[in-house]
């Protein structure tokens, strides 16, 4: 137990916890620590907790939007469950469930009752296989990143541990946007255009014949200036947060309740903050989507600040902050959901491992 509250300035305490006491005799693995695995597992089960409560949400906000604006045929629209974001192509009005527009919802509550009466509780679901294939992967890279490479900068940086956070979620996130982005634009086009895994990879091989490497990434600009800064604010702000309410009431562990509102918080400040790119990220793949969709030239201009002057020409300043209760309204339950579980995962193998090596010591040597 620790008893020193100035410990959970530390972030992931448990993979954190007893780096001091390394250089003991009596052991040489620190007491209670979690394995990379085990971090693993704990941030896939957040991961695929989020999504099963927060993807009926996005699937009723959808219902809505197809009922007020029914999708045509080619046009795309983005799918986001609180993990990540997935441009959907509309193929007719009825061709996947999560955008039927039936076009007699009432409200939220109206919609999310008629759907389970008429179509059976698992349609509120429907977006979920998604989400599963890649923000699961996502996830799992980007938070075991972001604990390991917090607890390597909180022991090099010393008095100014405190920003390591900082640091840490923001390259963590670089590098999960990175390997993720790809993905997303090969699903895009599987969707869009029913291709195989073989004639996938014939058309992958032809973009990268042409167009070079950097064909896989496109957008991925947008995303790095929105989820960076996002992911940065997000974990120097939860940290702190956590540890603030740990003290407030002086509680040596931090509490499901603790974590939930340190992520709530943190992730509604750094949302507010970020809008403005999320707005022309969502524009950028949904454009990208449409014209590959329609096969069409993807040459379009990939410049930020030129996308930000044509939103505001066309909409003035406020356009760059549309859908800011939407996105407020989702990301901030997500992200309470996703770090109280992890945080719970790992604060169950932080107990598994000290049971263990308990009982490891009691063990008669051979």
């Amino acid at each position: 137990m620790i008893t020193d509250k100035g410990q959970w300035n530390k972030p992931g305490l448990y993979a954190t916890e007893g780096f001091e006491m390394s250089s003991q005799k009596t052991s040489s693995i620190p007491k209670g620590e979690i394995t990379p695995t085990q971090q693993m597992i704990a941030s896939c089960s957040g991961a695929i907790i989020t999504s099963l409560l927060v993807t009926p949400l996005d699937v009723v906000k959808i219902r809505l939007q197809a009922q007020m604006n029914p999708f045509p045929k080619g046009k795309c629209f983005l799918y986001c469950n609180g993990l990540m974001d997935h441009v959907c192509v509309c193929e007719n009005g009825n061709s996947k469930a999560w955008y039927k527009a039936p076009g007699h919802f009432s409200g939220t509550l109206d919609a999310f009752t008629k759907i389970i009466r008429m179509e059976g509780i698992r349609s509120l679901w429907s977006g979920l296989p998604p989400t599963l294939v890649m923000a699961v992967p996502a996830t799992v890279i980007y938070f075991t990143s972001y604990d390991q490479l917090c607890a390597v900068l909180k022991l090099r940086m010393g008095d100014r541990s405190d920003y390591a956070p900082l640091f840490a979620g923001a390259i963590a996130r670089v590098g999960s946007a990175t390997v993720i982005s790809p993905l997303e634009l090969i699903r895009t086009k599987m969707q869009s255009e029913r291709q195989s895994y073989r004639e996938l990879s014939t058309v992958i091989q032809s973009a990268l014949h042409n167009e070079g490497w950097r064909s896989l990434w496109r957008g991925w600009g947008p995303t790095l200036l929105r989820d960076v800064p996002f992911s940065a604010m997000y974990w120097f702000n939860y940290e702190k947060g956590k540890a603030w309410l740990c003290q407030y009431y002086s509680s040596t562990d931090p509490t499901f309740a603790i974590t939930f509102t340190a992520g709530a918080l943190s992730g509604s400040f750094a949302s507010i903050v970020t809008l403005p790119f999320d707005v022309v990220k969502t524009k950028r793949q949904v454009e990208l989507g449409e014209l590959q969709t329609m096969k069409l030239s993807t040459q379009v201009s990939s410049s930020t600040y030129y996308l930000m002057k044509r939103i505001v020409a066309e909409n003035g300043v406020s356009g760059l902050f549309a859908g800011f209760l939407p996105r407020l309204i989702k990301v901030a339950p997500a992200c309470a959901i996703m770090i109280s579980t992890y945080e719970s995962g790992k604060a169950f193998f932080h107990r598994y491992n000290q049971k263990k090596q308990r009982v490891t010591q009691l063990q008669p040597s051979t």
